[in-house]
């Protein structure tokens, strides 16, 4: 069980009572939760999934590639595929794991994703291209994260 409060004080009682009704145990602080790892940092604590961003990159062979400094380039004007098609179901796969990230811990790369995610059954060589980038651009901002402040 996760307890989550902004006063310590509160979150104490909360423990004891709860201690004194249910066999538990205290296990600190959590470091790791539901995949997501938890970094608290002075003032704030940052949700991050790093080691999924390694792992995704290294199952799709992104891993040792160049990285870019944005997610997604503004000039590329994609368009529905009416000709052959190129490992839909790869591009399936990617896309099911980064629609994942973002949901849990990577707002910055929605815009991309969703763009992206329009040409799953029918991805081409420029959705690949695309697609690419967008990895390339986790290979250099792996441990981003959301940063909340503490009140």
């Amino acid at each position: 069980m996760l307890i989550f409060g902004t006063c310590d004080d509160i979150v104490f009682k909360t423990k004891s009572f709860l201690t004194s009704k249910f066999d538990m145990k205290d296990m600190g602080e959590a470091s790791v939760i539901l995949g997501v790892k938890v970094v608290r940092k002075g003032d704030s604590i940052l949700l991050s999934q790093g080691h999924y961003v390694e792992r995704l990159l290294k199952n799709f062979d992104y891993y040792d590639c160049k990285s870019v400094t944005t997610p997604y380039d503004v000039n590329t004007q994609l368009k529905q595929n009416k000709g052959d098609f190129l490992a839909q179901s790869r591009y399936a796969q990617i896309i099911r794991s980064l629609l994942h990230l973002m949901n849990f811990s990577r707002p910055d790369i929605a815009y991309a994703v969703s763009r992206l995610s329009r040409y799953t059954h029918r991805p081409n060589q420029e959705h690949w291209e695309a697609l690419a980038r967008l990895m390339r651009y986790l290979r250099g901002t792996m441990d981003y994260g959301m940063d909340f402040p503490l009140y």
